[in-house]
């Protein structure tokens, strides 16, 4: 069946293309993100893999898989990517009737988002390659994403197909064009940097999905969010605790500054917002809305996620706090609307974007959202 397709799809026939490459559409998507840290930049990728796929069919040997080809052509789509990325410009503060905190230190990882849980559904059962060392749900959690990031390119790409998908040496050197033996110390040199991070391994897990710690700590933060009590908020932060709002490169770590943020930022000039539980990454996460003076209106301002969770005496969302525009949501929506599924910030619908199912031949471009 699937040489016919291919053969059907080499001669221009767009739904041969379409079967062959659905069961894919998902987790390329997701191995965009891991790559790049971003849901925009994750879905532009995608989309413009399945260009270079339809391209480059012609030249498809027929020596592996397709999936394993379609692999190759989205990590090289994403590395031509990153490379474009590394020229993209510093964003400054963004709040301009605020004059920013001192930070404790500017982030190297900016251009970082969620990513919905609701787009891991539907993501093929089969296990990773016998290589992998990563089970899926620690691979697609915000703290690891954060953590690729740091890693230089290649050695991202090489750690992410032997590591998280377990292709062997010899499928990755052919993924990147590259030796054996070149991969080998790529890994290598990959993992003694994730090894060596700050807080690697030391974290106990978050409460389970749908646990009752879990429904307490999302009540719970809720509650101090939305009647603005900083001291509340700050009362379920870990002592480590890391404050960023990417694309801003300012990070504030420590209760202290967790609190002098939110007072002087998040709740400024008496700010009420509305939260809206829901997951990403597969961690519980919100949707904030900004309640404006229009009746009933509640306008997206962030998405509020954890990178490393810890459980500690008392449930705790986490060491880390990101808030990440609400880019690609409603200008603005009915309050009592809210909190039916997960919040347009979190799921990135916006006109044109590449959703699993269906692909356009002519390629298609968005600025990121910052």
């Amino acid at each position: 069946m699937s040489a016919t397709l291919i053969a059907l799809a080499r001669a221009g026939d767009g739904e041969a293309f379409r079967q062959l490459t659905d069961p894919y559409l998902r987790e390329l998507q997701v191995h965009c993100y891991r790559m790049l840290g971003s849901l925009q930049d994750a879905e532009d990728a995608l989309q413009d893999t399945l260009l270079a796929a339809w391209r480059g069919l012609p030249g498809f040997e027929e020596r592996g898989s397709i999936g394993t080809w379609l692999y190759r052509v989205a990590t090289n789509r994403c590395l031509n990517a990153l490379r474009s990325a590394s020229r993209r410009p510093r964003v400054g503060w963004r709040v301009p009737d605020v004059e920013p905190l001192e930070p404790t230190r500017r982030g190297e990882v900016v251009w970082l988002e969620p990513y919905p849980d609701l787009l891991l559904e539907g993501l093929p059962d089969h296990a990773p390659g016998p290589e992998a060392r990563f089970e899926s749900s620690e691979a697609i959690s915000l703290a690891f994403v954060t953590a690729l990031q740091l890693l230089p390119a290649r050695q991202r790409a090489v750690l992410i197909l032997r590591d998280v998908l377990g292709f062997r040496a010899g499928e990755v050197a052919g993924m990147l064009d590259t030796s054996v033996e070149s991969v080998t110390s790529a890994l290598k040199r990959a993992r003694a940097t994730l090894g060596s991070r700050p807080g690697a391994g030391d974290r106990e897990p978050p409460p389970l999905p749908n646990s009752p710690a879990e429904a307490e700590l999302a009540a719970r933060l809720t509650q101090a969010y939305e009647t603005g009590d900083v001291g509340g908020l700050v009362a379920l932060l870990t002592q480590d605790v890391w404050v960023t709002m990417p694309p801003v490169p300012l990070q504030y770590q420590g209760l202290e500054l967790a609190a002098r943020f939110h007072t002087a930022v998040t709740f400024r000039q008496g700010r009420a917002y509305q939260l809206v539980p829901t997951r990403a990454n597969g961690q519980l996460a919100f949707g904030a809305y900004l309640r404006t003076r229009a009746a009933g209106r509640a306008t997206p301002w962030a998405c509020w996620c954890s990178r490393s969770p810890g459980t500690g005496s008392a449930p705790s969302p986490g060491s880390t706090t990101a808030f990440c525009p609400a880019s690609g949501s409603p200008a603005a929506c009915p309050a009592d609307q809210l909190g039916r599924g997960s919040p347009d910030c979190l799921v990135g619908r916006r006109a044109g974007a590449c959703h699993p199912g269906r692909f356009s031949h002519r390629p298609h471009r968005r600025h990121a959202g910052v």
